[in-house]
Protein backbone atom coordinates (compact mmCIF):
# COMPACT_ATOMS: atom_id res chain seq x y z
CA UNK A 1 0.00 0.00 0.00
CA UNK A 2 0.96 3.50 -0.56
CA UNK A 3 1.00 6.27 1.56
CA UNK A 4 -1.86 9.21 0.04
CA UNK A 5 -1.20 12.36 -1.71
CA UNK A 6 -1.60 15.01 0.48
CA UNK A 7 -2.79 18.12 -0.96
CA UNK A 8 -3.18 21.26 0.99
CA UNK A 9 -6.06 23.53 -0.17
CA UNK A 10 -6.47 26.93 1.11
CA UNK A 11 -9.94 28.28 2.20
CA UNK A 12 -11.90 31.24 0.86
CA UNK A 13 -13.98 33.43 2.99
CA UNK A 14 -16.51 32.79 1.00
CA UNK A 15 -16.48 29.41 1.10
CA UNK A 16 -18.19 29.47 4.63
CA UNK A 17 -22.52 28.98 4.55
CA UNK A 18 -24.57 31.19 7.00
CA UNK A 19 -24.13 28.77 9.55
CA UNK A 20 -20.58 29.37 9.44
CA UNK A 21 -19.11 26.31 7.88
CA UNK A 22 -17.83 25.36 4.89
CA UNK A 23 -20.74 24.71 2.30
CA UNK A 24 -20.74 21.18 1.42
CA UNK A 25 -20.79 21.59 -1.90
CA UNK A 26 -17.32 22.87 -1.91
CA UNK A 27 -16.41 19.74 -0.83
CA UNK A 28 -16.80 18.67 -4.48
CA UNK A 29 -14.60 21.21 -5.55
CA UNK A 30 -11.72 20.20 -2.95
CA UNK A 31 -12.12 16.73 -4.32
CA UNK A 32 -11.70 17.42 -7.93
CA UNK A 33 -8.66 19.78 -7.24
CA UNK A 34 -6.86 16.66 -5.22
CA UNK A 35 -7.72 14.32 -7.74
CA UNK A 36 -6.25 16.38 -10.58
CA UNK A 37 -3.44 16.69 -8.91
CA UNK A 38 -2.64 12.87 -7.89
CA UNK A 39 -3.49 12.39 -11.58
CA UNK A 40 -0.77 14.71 -12.66
CA UNK A 41 1.82 13.25 -10.10
CA UNK A 42 4.37 10.56 -11.15
CA UNK A 43 4.86 9.08 -8.05
CA UNK A 44 7.87 7.54 -8.60
CA UNK A 45 6.66 6.33 -11.99
CA UNK A 46 4.56 7.85 -14.61
CA UNK A 47 1.57 10.25 -14.10
CA UNK A 48 -1.69 9.18 -15.38
CA UNK A 49 -2.23 11.92 -17.10
CA UNK A 50 1.13 11.61 -18.60
CA UNK A 51 0.47 8.08 -20.33
CA UNK A 52 -3.25 8.92 -21.72
CA UNK A 53 -3.81 9.30 -24.82
CA UNK A 54 -5.44 12.34 -26.06
CA UNK A 55 -8.45 10.68 -27.80
CA UNK A 56 -9.87 9.99 -24.19
CA UNK A 57 -10.81 11.57 -21.08
CA UNK A 58 -11.97 10.98 -17.66
CA UNK A 59 -15.76 11.29 -16.43
CA UNK A 60 -17.05 11.19 -13.02
CA UNK A 61 -19.31 8.09 -12.65
CA UNK A 62 -20.06 7.71 -8.92
CA UNK A 63 -19.23 10.00 -5.70
CA UNK A 64 -19.91 9.57 -2.15
CA UNK A 65 -19.18 12.20 1.05
CA UNK A 66 -19.40 11.06 4.41
CA UNK A 67 -19.28 14.35 6.16
CA UNK A 68 -17.84 13.60 10.20
CA UNK A 69 -17.41 17.21 11.64
CA UNK A 70 -17.54 20.74 10.61
CA UNK A 71 -14.85 22.80 8.61
CA UNK A 72 -14.67 26.29 9.78
CA UNK A 73 -12.48 29.15 7.98
CA UNK A 74 -9.08 29.28 8.61
CA UNK A 75 -6.16 31.01 7.04
CA UNK A 76 -4.38 27.50 6.99
CA UNK A 77 -4.94 25.58 3.85
CA UNK A 78 -7.28 21.89 4.83
CA UNK A 79 -5.80 19.10 4.03
CA UNK A 80 -7.15 16.53 1.27
CA UNK A 81 -5.57 12.82 1.50
CA UNK A 82 -5.75 11.31 -1.92
CA UNK A 83 -5.27 7.87 -3.34
CA UNK A 84 -6.66 5.03 -5.52
CA UNK A 85 -8.81 2.30 -3.66
CA UNK A 86 -9.04 0.09 -6.66
CA UNK A 87 -8.29 0.03 -10.66
CA UNK A 88 -10.97 -2.02 -12.85
CA UNK A 89 -10.19 -2.29 -16.69
CA UNK A 90 -12.28 1.20 -17.81
CA UNK A 91 -12.45 2.38 -14.27
CA UNK A 92 -11.07 3.65 -11.28
CA UNK A 93 -11.79 4.59 -7.77
CA UNK A 94 -10.16 7.29 -5.49
CA UNK A 95 -10.64 7.40 -1.89
CA UNK A 96 -10.01 11.00 0.31
CA UNK A 97 -10.11 12.30 3.68
CA UNK A 98 -10.77 15.86 4.32
CA UNK A 99 -8.90 17.27 7.38
CA UNK A 100 -9.00 20.36 9.38
CA UNK A 101 -5.21 21.29 9.81
CA UNK A 102 -6.66 23.91 12.39
CA UNK A 103 -8.70 21.61 14.61
CA UNK A 104 -7.28 21.10 18.37
CA UNK A 105 -5.58 18.07 17.59
CA UNK A 106 -4.59 19.56 14.03
CA UNK A 107 -5.68 16.98 11.71
CA UNK A 108 -9.49 16.10 12.16
CA UNK A 109 -10.94 14.69 9.29
CA UNK A 110 -13.87 16.45 8.32
CA UNK A 111 -15.07 13.97 5.29
CA UNK A 112 -14.34 10.87 3.75
CA UNK A 113 -15.16 9.88 0.43
CA UNK A 114 -14.82 8.18 -2.55
CA UNK A 115 -15.16 8.92 -6.70
CA UNK A 116 -15.37 6.53 -9.30
CA UNK A 117 -14.12 7.80 -12.52
CA UNK A 118 -14.48 6.08 -15.63
CA UNK A 119 -12.12 6.16 -18.92
CA UNK A 120 -14.09 7.40 -22.36
CA UNK A 121 -13.06 7.64 -25.35
CA UNK A 122 -13.69 11.65 -27.05
CA UNK A 123 -15.48 10.58 -30.11
CA UNK A 124 -17.81 7.86 -29.28
CA UNK A 125 -18.46 9.08 -25.77
CA UNK A 126 -18.25 5.15 -24.81
CA UNK A 127 -15.69 3.81 -22.11
CA UNK A 128 -12.48 2.55 -23.10
CA UNK A 129 -10.03 -0.20 -21.42
CA UNK A 130 -6.91 1.13 -19.92
CA UNK A 131 -3.80 0.81 -21.26
CA UNK A 132 -1.11 -0.92 -19.07
CA UNK A 133 0.70 2.11 -18.60
CA UNK A 134 -2.42 3.65 -16.88
CA UNK A 135 -3.13 0.99 -14.95
CA UNK A 136 0.43 1.28 -13.70
CA UNK A 137 0.20 5.21 -12.85
CA UNK A 138 -2.57 4.29 -10.88
CA UNK A 139 -1.50 1.56 -9.22
CA UNK A 140 1.62 3.17 -7.49
CA UNK A 141 -0.97 5.36 -5.67
CA UNK A 142 -2.79 2.09 -4.41
CA UNK A 143 -3.83 2.29 -0.52
CA UNK A 144 -7.14 0.82 1.86
CA UNK A 145 -10.96 1.41 1.61
CA UNK A 146 -12.77 4.25 2.44
CA UNK A 147 -13.54 4.14 6.01
CA UNK A 148 -16.67 5.12 6.04
CA UNK A 149 -19.20 5.01 9.05
CA UNK A 150 -22.17 3.77 6.97
CA UNK A 151 -21.98 1.01 3.84
CA UNK A 152 -23.94 2.35 0.79
CA UNK A 153 -27.73 1.62 1.32
CA UNK A 154 -28.00 1.25 4.99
Amino acid sequence: MSPPLTVPLQLRFGDEDSYGHVNNARFVQFLEDARVRLLSEPGGGSAFLDVSDAGQYTLVGRHEIEYLAPLNFSREPAGVDVWITAVGSSSFTLGYAVRDTEAPDAGTTCAVASTTMILVDRQSGRPVPMSEAQQAALGQWIGREVPFRRTAGA
